[in-house]
Formats: C-alpha cells, sequence, structure tokens
C-alpha cells in the first residue's frame, strides 16, 4: 500500500490568505467593540454615573488594602501602555503576531487591563472637596468637555487606525501598509496632546473629589506626564525634524493664551 503524499503547505493559498484575513478582521472589530463597551463604562465609572460600581461605589477593603489594589492596577495598567506602544517593542512583537493585528492587541490588552481596574477597584470614600450649586454644574460641565475633547481628537487624526480597525480591513483586501502622514489638524494646532488633555479635564473636574478619586487622577496624570514624553521620543524619530519644529512651537498640554483668548500656534512650515 502507498502511503499518501504528505500535503504540501503551499497547496491553497488562496484559501490561507482569505481564512487568514477574515480571522484578523473579526479580531480586529472584536477587539475595537471590547475598547469601546470598557470605554463607555469608564466615563460613567468616573463620573459615577448610571452603573452600579464606580469609583466611589464598591466593596472597601479598609485604606490600606484599597491603596495598594488599586494602585497595583493603575501601575499594571500604565506599565502596558508604556512597553506595548514602543516601536522596539512592536518590532518584535510583529514577529509573533500578523502585522495588522499589532494595533489590535494592544487596544484588547489595554482594555481587558482597564475592565480589571473597573471590576477591582476599590473605592477610598474620604472626602477632599465636595461642592454644590454652580460651581458643581461647571465641575461636570468641564469633565464632560474632556471626554468630548478626547474623543474628539481620535477622529481628527484617524480614529478606526488608531484603534486597529483600519488595519485588518486593508490586511483584508491585500492592501500596503499605510504610511501615516505627519499632520496637526485643529486641536492638534492648540496642544500636542490633545487626547490626554481632554483625559486630564475628565479624571480632576468633579464636584466630589474622593480620595480614591484623588489617587486615581494623580498617578493617572503621572502616567500620562510619564507617557506623552516617551511618545515625543517616538515621533520625533518617525517624523524628525518635522515634530521637532512642531513641538517647539506648540505647548504639550496646556493651551496658549494670547490676550485672554485661547489661540492656535502656527503649524510646521507655516513660515
Amino acid at each position: 500500500m502507498v502511503a499518501p503524499a504528505p500535503q504540501d503547505r503551499h497547496s491553497y493559498p488562496l484559501e490561507d490568505f482569505v481564512i487568514g484575513r477574515v480571522a484578523a478582521l473579526i479580531y480586529g472589530v472584536a477587539s475595537y467593540l471590547v475598547f469601546f463597551v470598557s470605554f463607555v463604562y469608564t466615563v460613567a465609572f468616573i463620573g459615577n454615573y448610571w452603573v452600579p460600581k464606580s469609583i466611589d461605589v464598591g466593596v472597601e477593603s479598609g485604606l490600606l488594602p484599597s491603596i495598594l489594589i488599586d494602585v497595583a492596577l493603575l501601575v499594571a495598567f500604565a506599565c502596558q501602555h508604556s512597553i506595548m506602544a514602543r516601536p522596539a517593542f512592536k518590532r518584535w512583537w510583529t514577529t509573533v503576531i500578523p502585522a495588522s493585528c499589532e494595533r489590535s492587541t494592544y487596544v484588547l490588552v489595554s482594555s481587558l487591563l482597564l475592565i480589571l481596574i473597573l471590576w477591582q477597584w476599590r473605592p477610598i470614600t474620604t472626602t477632599i472637596w465636595r461642592v454644590e450649586g454652580l460651581p458643581a454644574a461647571i465641575l461636570i460641565a468641564i469633565s464632560w468637555i474632556g471626554w468630548l475633547i478626547a474623543l474628539a481628537s481620535t477622529y481628527l487624526i484617524d480614529h478606526f487606525e488608531l484603534f486597529g480597525v483600519r488595519q485588518v480591513f486593508d490586511a483584508l483586501r491585500g492592501a500596503a501598509a499605510r504610511v501615516t502622514p505627519f499632520k496637526t489638524p485643529l486641536l492638534y494646532g492648540l496642544v500636542r496632546h490633545p487626547l490626554m488633555l481632554g483625559f486630564l479635564l475628565a479624571f480632576w473636574a468633579t464636584p466630589h473629589m474622593t480620595a480614591g478619586h484623588l489617587l486615581f487622577a494623580v498617578m493617572m496624570t503621572g502616567y500620562i506626564l510619564v507617557g506623552v514624553r516617551l511618545e515625543e521620543q517616538d515621533l520625533v524619530g518617525q517624523f524628525g525634524a518635522s515634530y521637532e519644529h512642531y513641538r517647539r512651537r506648540v505647548p504639550m498640554l496646556v493651551p496658549r493664551l494670547r490676550g485672554g483668548r485661547l489661540r492656535p500656534a502656527a503649524r510646521p512650515g507655516a513660515e
């Protein structure tokens, strides 16, 4: 009896191509949906809106255990963001997974760690400040403006590329990887990191600041300040002199006031 010939691994290249890219598309879309749900819940979590467990509502575990648990959760989130966003990690990681799935994987892991924070967060309800009436309404409005700035800033560049969806759609079509151009639309002419500015406003603007909320805001602010500096090193490496010029002219997080009004700085090459 003649043994069957071993299957040539290149016998079905078209099927392999389609199956792999469809799987990547499903993975990328699913990762985006996990992000979207966790982001919406986070807005409610930070603002203590409509959810059974929030930054100030949940199981309390005593002061020291709560601090240790909350700090550990935030450190894990910050470390993952800082490590997986670096070019050296991306180069290594894309030898393990398809390049089209790299951003989706980053988004998925980030979202899962965020969900872990939402699930395991321990409230520390000691009041740091509480205001009511018009000051409370102003702070709530500022927090919502912050969330809107954060969301809008993603669409000003490329929302679906930022969260990995465009990459898996391009891979499905067999399109080459896109080269991201350097651009500074609208909010990016006011500050270099409007996404992070939006988060800072959302984290800090609250009419009732508890010790747990303060811990969250302080640690996330520290992560943002470190994270944007690491990101800017990568951007200088990617865009060179164009980004250096942009960095000299546009502030990092606080817009410049000129004559009592916010004014965008001149864009690179405007002179």
